[in-house]
């Protein structure tokens, strides 16, 4: 990797990819989600049914039902960590105010742990507590940084999409594959898909693409094949 003439700290940070931590794993939750689930209720009702119309409502109703559950479940596990995270800096306020000189020596504490001596960790403490107290204490006490912070309208939008956008492929599969061998394509079209998602996110993320690759599909193909299984053994008309 070369670097710009002129190294900045920002323009250093664009070539990291933990910015892109919050909305890539949502996004990446709600596509594989979207593709598995869909693709593995669509197999277990394909090895129970062979009315196309029967495969396809349960397909739709479980496209429309996932993806609003994942964007409901998104936004509300992200904002119970937004008002834990929000809680503790109120807290925090508090504690600054009633007890200064004891936060002070917990923040060079930290800095001393993280391998500074104890008068720099003490000075770089009064520096940082000079400049703007609480967001040190938040920054290195509670471990709650910009990056590290999550948007739950972000999230849910992003994990909601990307579900869609994930059910609608094996949703197309029941349309158009023939119903005699539907099972297979949409076996077949799902790996395929999921190795699409996994070389995508992967790259996106900066990761592995063979390791992004194989947990993806290894875990998908998991459960298409129990679900297969389960429209086997309970293969009566729905």
């Amino acid at each position: 990797m070369e670097y710009p003439q002129k190294v900045t700290l920002d323009n250093y940070l664009k070539s990291h990819f933990i910015h892109r931590s919050n909305w890539l794993r949502a996004a990446v939750l709600g596509a594989n989600d979207g593709i598995i689930s869909i693709s593995s209720l669509a197999v277990g009702v394909t090895t129970a049914s062979a009315n196309r119309e029967t495969i396809l409502l349960a397909t739709l109703a479980g496209l429309v039902a996932g993806a609003l559950s994942m964007a409901a479940g998104e936004y509300v596990s992200v904002s119970s960590q937004t008002d834990i995270e929000r809680a503790d800096i109120e807290r925090e306020k508090l504690e600054l105010e009633k007890y200064p000189e004891t936060e002070l020596k917990i923040l060079a504490q930290i800095y001393e742990k993280r391998g500074l001596c104890k008068e720099t960790a003490m000075l770089v403490a009064k520096e940082l507590t000079q400049k703007d107290a609480l967001a040190a204490h938040v920054r290195d006490e509670l471990g709650i940084t910009e990056t590290s912070q999550a948007n739950p309208i972000q999230a849910a939008l992003a994990s909601g999409a990307a579900f869609t956008a994930g059910g609608v492929l094996p949703l197309l599969v029941t349309i158009f594959a023939p119903l005699t061998y539907m099972e297979y394509f949409l076996y077949g079209f799902t790996v395929v898909a999921l190795v699409i998602l996994g070389t995508l996110s992967a790259i996106t993320g900066g990761a592995n693409v063979m390791r992004a690759v194989v947990r993806i599909v290894v875990w998908g193909t998991i459960s298409m094949g129990l679900s297969a299984l389960v429209g086997y053994i309970f293969g009566v008309n729905v």
